[in-house]
């Protein structure tokens, strides 16, 4: 199986463990918030649900696929990691609609973003740097 692939496959486990810090207590503070920062939510974990199953899907179905699931899960989770640094509220999740923009501390709006903005970040490198460079004739 190529690289990129794997990723992708890495890329499923990592947001299948994303969903089960909300149900591990050792995560869990006494304001029921994960790492005190993220509060459990239906959609919160479907949409990491959806992004697992899509990961997952793409490392099964080629290697096409995973760039493509890369390039365009890179975007939105990135985008909307910097949506939420700068107003408090992504996107993905519906916060800037449900919450609007959140007068929070910028340590608490970096941390609250920096999972989108680093998985993000990897997977645009592994979608439009690290693919490129891993093609060969035979994956194109």
């Amino acid at each position: 199986m190529d690289v990129i692939r794997l990723c992708a496959w890495g890329y499923a486990a990592l947001l299948g463990f994303v969903i089960l810090t909300g149900y591990i207590p050792a995560f869990i503070d006494a304001n029921d918030m994960i790492f005190g920062l993220f509060r459990r939510t239906w959609y919160a974990d479907g949409l990491h649900l959806v992004s697992a199953l899509w990961a997952a899907v793409a490392a099964m179905t080629s290697r096409r696929a995973s760039e493509l699931f890369f390039q365009l899960f890179g975007v939105f989770y990135f985008a909307d990691g910097v949506l939420g640094l700068l107003t408090g509220s992504g996107y993905l999740d519906f916060g800037i609609l449900i919450n609007g923009v959140l007068n929070l501390s910028l340590s608490t709006r970096f941390f609250a973003n920096a999972p989108h903005l680093g998985l993000g970040g990897v997977a645009i490198l592994i979608g439009y740097l690290l693919a490129p460079r891993t093609r060969t004739a035979v994956h194109a």
